[in-house]
């Protein structure tokens, strides 16, 4: 397979409209409730990312994992989160929300009831709320970069 030119198509489109990107960084923030520690927020962008394919966020969110206090190994293993020992219960129910939320075409229900149950054992309403926020908010940041083959180091974040 061959590999893909590294240029982007065009500028980041929030980069383009400035009120898109005010709203986008107001979405992002909105999430920053009580009951969804920071560090959570860096590894649920960084799952997404993964599954998403975003270079660019996969960095991004890489280093904010480990600047926000993530051990080299949490980082390294959130993709593999199910069979490694370093993720809390909450932060499992966390993890299996963002992947359900992120791939909703891929099952007739994609949030299925045990998924949801266990993440509202976790979590009560409003920090429930905020994690949909922040797993919704970047995986639109995934889908304009990857619309537009935006290049992991080029966006000086």
């Amino acid at each position: 397979m061959q590999a893909r030119q590294m240029n982007a198509r065009m500028t980041q489109p929030a980069y383009l409209l400035p009120d898109a990107m005010k709203a986008m960084m107001a979405l992002s923030k909105s999430a920053h409730v009580e009951g969804v520690p920071e560090a959570l927020h860096e590894l649920l962008h960084l799952r997404v990312s993964q599954i998403n394919g975003c270079g660019v966020c996969l960095e991004m969110h890489a280093r904010g994992a480990l600047k926000s206090g993530q051990s080299p190994e949490r980082v390294a293993t959130v993709a593999g989160w199910r069979d490694t020992p370093y993720f809390t219960e909450a932060e499992r129910a966390a993890l299996a929300l963002a992947e359900a939320v992120t791939r909703v075409a891929d099952k007739a229900d994609p949030v299925s009831d045990e998924v949801w149950d266990e993440a509202a054992r976790h979590y009560d309403e409003k920090a429930l709320a905020g994690l949909l926020i922040t797993i919704s908010a970047i995986n639109v940041w995934n889908r304009l970069n990857a619309a537009t083959r935006q290049v992991a180091g080029s966006l000086g974040v």
